[in-house]
């Protein structure tokens, strides 16, 4: 399997947590994101700019969620990368915010890179965070 960072990973390398759709749960996605940006080695600042990212895509995709909904987030993990796809069931005709939002200039700048797909009744918020420092 190769993840959006171009390197392999195996089974072991992904962690996959599901919630409720509600902003009171965003604290165990803000938390495991911590957990693993500190297991690669991330600089704090990194850490924080990783959490708020994760937090910034959660929102904007609990915005177009239909009531009782699960967020599901992937967090794939390679040697010097953390890539964190979150995707949530959406209400008819949802539309995630435009790439000239102030919400996307947040991912961003917070990420090495972000992308979004909406199809089907789902919307995925894609970010991908490569280590800047080294070991």
């Amino acid at each position: 399997m190769t993840q959006l960072t171009g390197q392999p990973t195996t089974d072991d390398d992904i962690v996959h947590l599901t919630v409720p759709a509600d902003g009171g749960y965003l604290g165990v996605l803000r938390t495991a994101t911590a957990g693993l940006a500190a297991r690669l080695q991330f600089a704090l600042d990194e850490i924080e700019d990783l959490r708020i990212a994760v937090d910034e895509a959660c929102a904007m995709l609990l915005a177009i969620a239909p009531r009782g909904a699960e967020l599901d987030c992937r967090f794939a993990v390679t040697e010097d990368a953390l890539t964190v796809e979150v995707t949530v069931p959406t209400v008819r005709d949802a539309r995630l915010p435009a790439e000239s939002s102030f919400a996307w200039k947040v991912l961003t700048a917070l990420t090495t890179s972000a992308s979004a797909t909406a199809t089907d009744g789902r919307a995925t918020i894609s970010l991908l965070t490569r280590r800047a420092s080294g070991w």
